[in-house]
């Protein structure tokens, strides 16, 4: 079932309504160490009118969610059970890698189901889109929902889960520091671009550039075949940089140049970065603009792991409107 490159039809997955299930998984780390915090999110959810169902290992205090193996399974068992709705990552993490060859892709494809997650679930978000042609969105875990209240940006983003998606306009404050105990978005917001304005369309995909990174090469890098499939619509790339250099996130961007994932390129957008560092003294403004100086771009972004930050629809048609240090992002499924 993965798709061919003449086959052009994007897959949108049932959303989730009140009452349906959300399935989770580890197949990233467990939540172990955090599980006050998760159960707060998963009371939240609850709240929301949502059912919510654990493979065994998500509650696991460990960086990983099991072995490898069953990490792949306990992914694979929550797509091939009918009364689970929708899928969600527990949480992110460093070891995703790992568990990659044990999703079943084809028999994703054939139970689609919307999937969700943020950083180190790139890994199975973004092959999922480019190799399956179904929609996942990048943006929030199962734990993500923890925060009370809940700020403005995540009440945003779980509207998202049962299929609300409206447009989503850029922010004028940020977090400094998004490892703080108290979320403090006080940091006034400025968007860097090497251009005056974009507006633009094309197919959204992208994911943590930390994770992606890892990907080029291997038999789950189909970011060619992808763009390539959906060269009449274009793509806009998304990249949320959670702790690579000025340096290797530059050596990065060349390295999916040189692999042509931005051929047929309409846009790029960069989040801002969690854990910034330079081996060099580069800036990531000249990191950014040497690798795209072709390509529009627009930077510091709302995505990721600094928050506020949107929820990205892999696989969907991304509308960007950007001009005068603010944007708007929606969302067409088609």
């Amino acid at each position: 079932m993965i798709a061919h490159e003449e086959v052009c039809i994007m897959i949108y997955p049932s959303f989730i309504h009140e009452g349906g299930i959300i399935g989770i998984c580890a197949p990233s780390a467990g939540v172990g160490r955090k599980l006050e915090d998760f159960d707060r999110s998963i009371a939240w959810l609850n709240k929301q009118g949502y059912q919510t169902y654990e493979t065994a290992n998500v509650r696991i205090n460990d960086p990983r969610g099991g072995t490898a193996e069953q990490r792949g399974a306990e992914l694979n068992s929550l797509f091939a059970d009918d009364d689970i709705d929708v899928i969600m990552c527990a949480a992110g993490g460093d070891f995703l890698d790992e568990m990659i060859p044990y999703a079943d892709f084809d028999l994703m494809a054939q139970h689609p189901k919307w999937l969700y997650g943020l950083s180190d679930p790139t890994g199975l978000l973004f092959p999922y889109t480019c190799m399956c042609d179904v929609a996942t969105i990048y943006g929030c875990n199962a734990g993500s929902y923890d925060i009370d209240p809940l700020p403005e940006y995540l009440e945003g983003q779980a509207t998202y889960l049962r299929g609300e998606c409206a447009p989503q306009h850029s922010w004028t404050h940020h977090v400094s520091d998004p490892f703080a105990d108290e979320l403090d978005m006080s940091e006034e917001t400025v968007f860097g671009s090497n251009v005056d304005a974009i507006h633009t369309s094309g197919r959204c995909i992208g994911g943590c550039v930390d994770v992606l990174k890892d990907l080029i090469g291997t038999r789950f890098d189909h970011a060619k075949k992808f763009v390539d499939r959906y060269r009449e619509d274009g793509t806009i790339w998304y990249f949320d940089n959670f702790c690579l250099s000025a340096e290797c996130l530059y050596r990065t961007f060349l390295q999916f140049r040189y692999a042509g994932w931005f051929e047929h390129t309409k846009a790029v957008i960069i989040s801002r970065t969690a854990i910034p560092s330079s081996e060099t003294g580069m800036s990531y403004e000249e990191a950014i603009e040497r690798a795209f100086s072709d390509i529009p771009v627009l930077y510091n972004a709302d995505l990721g792991h600094m928050p506020p930050t949107m929820a990205m629809i892999n696989g969907a048609i991304m509308n960007l409107d950007f001009e005068k240090n603010e944007y708007e992002i929606s969302f067409q499924m088609k």
